[in-house]
């Protein structure tokens, strides 16, 4: 009796009692390999139609029949893993009385594989107390496992195992998976070790050691691996090339990275999503942002990993506005943004003020379940503290130095320790409220706390607390305490001296200044406005000639604001934008407004030998005040907050003029400066005049 054909059973679970006793027959008269060939041939269309029950029908039937074969028992495992079962494979291994390294193999890679390296691990180990060897394919799978357990004595052991059964130099596969587990440990002595004894390197090897290298930071000496990759006569692959651009990228070394974009094209690995996304990071970090969009043009069609990296170099090189408009097409094409996407669009937000934009991201966020996520929530606190929304962010830089203090000593309460970071912010939450006895109280306590160690910020924010509030020889004191203070620590100073007008400390701290960095421009800017600020012009026109010759150039002060989701940008005297008429005279509507409450000019901001006169028009038209009267042009509903910003810090005149204009429109004003936020309300602000 011959053996039934498919086309003849059709299906098992539809066969009749007599015709499955006739099949029973069939296979007990059939020669061993025509029962493997039509059970094989049954498992095959188990697999065509991705069907468990199928496979659970035909392992019944081979068990009834008493037919289990160790290459059949492989292929029924095979296609439980492939109809989508791991459980029911585990069953199926579990039953069969022996087992080839094919089926353990196929068993722990489909755990690992599956994010389940518990289970996978497992069942290595139990292979190993069985007395199986295991081969290239098993250490291959579970090197990568004890990586991501972070399991590294265990990692070492099964390195042990490969060395004693000759795999670890003689087999690339076993050598390459080691220097990855070993790199993914931080462990790069060791993973370099690995690589160093293997005879044959391929380009797997070089680029494992090369992403560990970078992966950990040490992009020197990736590039150096790559070198030697490339010395040898390897040639690298896709990944190779993506991961050495971003080297490039992250030591911003433009002449490598423009000689690897000649390898790309040359090895013909342009096309590449991998190599395209990373050159256009490489070109965007090194600062070349326009060659990074004619990148991007070429994306047929970007994935979201291309969009993020576009997205992440625009906001990076200061084009927030253009990295908004990717963002917005991007979710317009229905490509979903990851967390590194949003914290971007959210810097984005956060550079520009732009509150309501950050608000739709924020519910975006909420959206993609990423409220937990540590790269989005600082985002969210940093977008809205710089938007000036206190009670969505933080306390400290928006000058409400009682509420961030209360928040401090409640962490204490709980037992919460603070850090560097949390005394630094408190000292600036201080610093920006003029709580000048309460902040040298928290300094002197952390100086005697051999926990936390102070640092140069510390100091720094502790010498303008000081020099702001007068205290400058105090000031001058503490920086000298620091030992080799920097650049830094001497300008903060110079600030304080510009402010109360203090010469010959003024001339002090920009000797200091000059001596550690010759070309220091701002200096120079800070001591011609502290001569400007006592009146000595001839000073300030020596300092200017010297600041022309050495070709130095000031920034111009500029204020902006955002109205309907677009920035509006101004300079003092503007007269560019397109509605420059009608901002002039809002303008000169609020200043005989606030005349009449009590606003006066205050000439002692103009830095510049003019008549009384032309002092007081030179006011009129700061940058702060076309953009608060623009604002106002703009929207008359006095619930809207207006929001604006300036590069530079608020002079004194626009500070006391915006005081006003908060009373007489009744608006509340929010101004950040380079420095801090400003919180107008009702005549009032919230740094108490303390800026």
């Amino acid at each position: 009796m011959t053996v039934p054909r498919r086309s003849q059973l059709n299906n098992l679970k539809y066969l009749t009692s007599n015709a499955q006793s006739c099949f029973d027959a069939a296979i007990k008269n059939t020669r061993l390999t025509e029962a493997s060939q039509f059970y094989s041939s049954l498992i095959q269309q188990c697999l065509h139609t991705r069907s468990l029950l199928d496979v659970g029908i035909v392992q019944t039937h081979m068990i009834k029949s008493g037919y289990i074969h160790l290459h059949i028992g492989n292929k029924l495992i095979d296609a439980s893993l492939k109809c989508g079962s791991i459980s029911y494979a585990r069953k199926l291994f579990d039953e069969l009385p022996n087992r080839h390294i094919v089926m353990w193999n196929s068993m722990i890679s489909s755990y690992i594989s599956h994010k389940k390296s518990k289970e996978g691990i497992g069942l290595y180990e139990r292979m190993v107390l069985d007395g199986v060897y295991p081969d290239e394919y098993t250490f291959s799978c579970v090197f990568k496992a004890f990586s991501n357990l972070g399991l590294i004595n265990e990692g070492r052991r099964a390195h042990g195992l490969s060395v004693v059964l000759g795999l670890e130099v003689s087999n690339v596969f076993v050598s390459s998976a080691l220097v990855d587990m070993y790199a993914k440990f931080g462990r790069m002595k060791d993973a370099r070790l690995v690589s160093n004894r293997v005879v044959d390197k391929d380009v797997v090897l070089f680029t494992a050691l090369i992403v560990g290298y970078s992966q950990q930071g040490d992009d020197g000496e990736a590039l150096e691996v790559f070198g030697n990759m490339i010395n040898q006569g390897i040639k690298a692959n896709e990944y190779t090339f993506a991961s050495i651009l971003i080297t490039c990228g992250n030591l911003e070394d433009l002449t490598n990275g423009k000689l690897v974009h000649g390898l790309v094209i040359k090895s013909g690995y342009e096309p590449a999503v991998a190599s395209q996304t990373s050159l256009l990071t490489m070109y965007a970090r090194c600062g070349l942002i326009d060659d990074s969009l004619r990148i991007f043009k070429r994306f047929p069609n970007p994935n979201h990993v291309t969009w993020t990296s576009l997205i992440v170099g625009l906001v990076r090189n200061g084009r927030e506005e253009l990295a908004l408009t990717k963002f917005r097409k991007m979710i317009c094409k229905s490509i979903v943004p990851n967390s590194f996407t949003l914290s971007s669009a959210l810097q984005a937000c956060s550079n520009l003020a732009m509150i309501d934009e950050g608000k739709q991201i924020h519910a975006m966020v909420t959206k993609f379940g990423l409220d937990r996520d540590v790269y989005a929530g600082a985002a969210l606190v940093n977008m809205y503290g710089k938007c000036g929304s206190t009670e969505m962010a933080s306390y400290a830089q928006n000058g409400f130095g009682h509420e961030a203090l209360q928040l401090f000593n409640s962490m204490k309460e709980l037992g919460l320790e603070p850090n560097e970071v949390t005394i630094l912010s408190v000292l600036l939450a201080c610093n920006n409220s003029g709580l000048v006895h309460k902040g040298c109280q928290i300094f002197a306590t952390i100086t005697n706390n051999q926990t936390i160690e102070l640092t140069r910020d510390h100091y720094a924010c502790m010498v303008d607390l000081l020099g702001r509030s007068g205290r400058l020889e105090e000031a001058e004191a503490l920086v000298k305490q620091v030992r080799n203070p920097d650049v830094v620590l001497w300008r903060t100073l110079l600030s304080a001296c510009k402010l109360h007008g203090e010469v010959e400390m003024a001339e002090r701290a920009v000797n200091k200044v000059l001596e550690l960095a010759p070309g220091d421009e701002g200096s120079h800017i800070l001591l011609t406005n502290v001569y400007a600020s006592t009146g000595n012009w001839s000073q300030v026109i020596g300092i200017k000639s010297t600041m022309r010759d050495l070709k130095f150039k000031k920034n111009p002060a500029m204020s902006w604001v955002d109205v309907d989701r677009e920035v509006h940008t101004f300079m003092a005297g503007d007269l560019s934008h397109p509605r420059s008429r009608e901002i002039n005279e809002t303008l000169e509507k609020l200043i005989e407004k606030v005349k009449l409450l009590g606003y006066v000019p205050d000439t002692r901001f103009v830095l510049q030998d003019l008549d009384e006169e032309l002092k007081k028009r030179s006011l009129y038209y700061h940058s702060e005040k076309l953009a608060i009267s623009f604002a106002l042009l703009m929207s008359s509903n006095k619930n809207t907050i207006i929001r604006i910003f300036k590069n530079l810090r608020v002079c004194g005149d626009c500070h006391s003029w915006i005081k006003f204009v908060s009373k007489v429109s009744g608006r509340e004003i929010i101004a950040r400066d380079a420095k801090r936020f400003h919180h107008f309300k009702d005549g009032l602000c919230s740094c108490g005049d303390y800026w």
